[in-house]
């Protein structure tokens, strides 16, 4: 399976609080400096900050860090945590007098669901996520998915199963692969990886190999079991409300433009689709971010080099984005609170 921080120079960190109203958290994903970023938002309903620093053709062609929230619109406070943290760091686009980190965030809906509607991330929430990012040599990776992070408040299926955060990753193979007909081979170098990290807050149902995923309609009367407030009551709306989203950090070493980690977050939304049952509806707020370490060169000699490049990397991270997804939801633990009672999706 993998995690995100089989990708070189990645770091993922938690932070959230369980219990008295609160059932909500912030994950960072803090990349090492000079590493580029992309980000396609294909929902209906997102919530985002800093995505046009992303944007190919602007003056910072750099990106420092990922903030994943809960809190919904609230929740983008937290990505201001996680920039004061860099700044403590000392990363971040230098300017005349300091850094500027650049910290593009994206939040899930997950307000009142601890049973208090203003229990929700905040800045301090934020620079905690981030100072307690780690690497692959400083934890063990099975504490980073589940109810953790922003994934601490996150359910799916229109609210009737618990869900959390999936990590996964694929290797890409080094070596000969074929060119386009009448073409030569193409060698990639030995090491690319590509991971991916997912908060699962879907209004889907995943969607296991071999097994086929339950129409959500035929289920939507079993959303109301478990919020006993009802519409209206703790956290308000229906139970079909636009209350969900599927957040997602493609990370790979290879080393890729601005514009490429922009193509190869609209490639990763594919292992989204196969992973949940719909997705990209009006009521989620799908998005994925992409980003590069840059530390693998690859060859750019020919346009046949670049986009054999660009094809084995897209592949890889749709596959680790489906996988991270459905990790997501295997991680997940039941949960009760004064709003309601999740168990994880019975899993074929």
């Amino acid at each position: 399976m993998g995690s995100l921080l089989d990708v070189p120079g990645i770091r993922v960190g938690h932070a959230q609080r369980v219990g008295d109203g609160w059932l909500t958290g912030v994950t960072a994903v803090v990349l090492p400096p000079g590493s580029a970023g992309g980000v396609d938002v294909r929902g209906g309903g997102p919530g985002t900050t800093e995505t046009d620093a992303l944007d190919p053709s602007t003056l910072v062609q750099t990106v420092d860090a990922i903030a994943l929230c809960g809190g919904s619109a609230y929740g983008l406070a937290a990505a201001t945590g996680v920039q004061l943290w860099l700044e403590s760091q000392g990363q971040g686009h230098p300017v005349m007098g300091g850094v500027v980190p650049i910290v593009p965030g994206a939040v899930i809906f997950d307000l009142g669901r601890g049973g208090d509607f203003s229990a929700r991330p905040d800045t301090a929430m934020g620079f905690a996520a981030a100072a307690a990012a780690v690497g692959p040599a400083d934890a063990d990776d099975a504490g980073l998915r589940g109810c953790v992070g922003a994934g601490t408040g996150a359910v799916l299926g229109r609210m009737q199963y618990k869900g959390g955060v999936g990590m996964a990753s694929v290797r890409v193979p080094g070596g000969p692969v074929p060119g386009p007909p009448g073409m030569p081979e193409v060698s990639l170098p030995e090491g690319i990886v590509v991971g991916a990290l997912a908060v699962v807050n879907a209004a889907g149902l995943p969607v296991f190999p071999g097994a086929q995923a339950t129409a959500v309609a035929e289920e939507a009367g079993e959303a109301a079991k478990v919020r006993p407030g009802g519409p209206g009551g703790p956290g308000g709306g229906s139970a079909g409300g636009g209350l969900n989203t599927t957040l997602v950090v493609v990370g790979t070493n290879a080393a890729l433009t601005p514009a490429e980690c922009q193509r190869l977050a609209t490639a990763s939304h594919a292992g989204l689709a196969r992973a949940l049952d719909p997705s990209h509806t009006l009521v989620d707020g799908d998005t994925v971010f992409a980003v590069s370490t840059r530390e693998i060169a690859a060859d750019r000699s020919t346009d046949q080099a670049r986009v054999s490049l660009m094809m084995a990397v897209q592949i890889a991270a749709a596959e680790a984005t489906r996988d991270a997804i459905l990790d997501g939801v295997l991680a997940a633990t039941p949960v009760t609170t004064p709003f309601g009672s999740w168990d994880p999706y019975p899993t074929p």
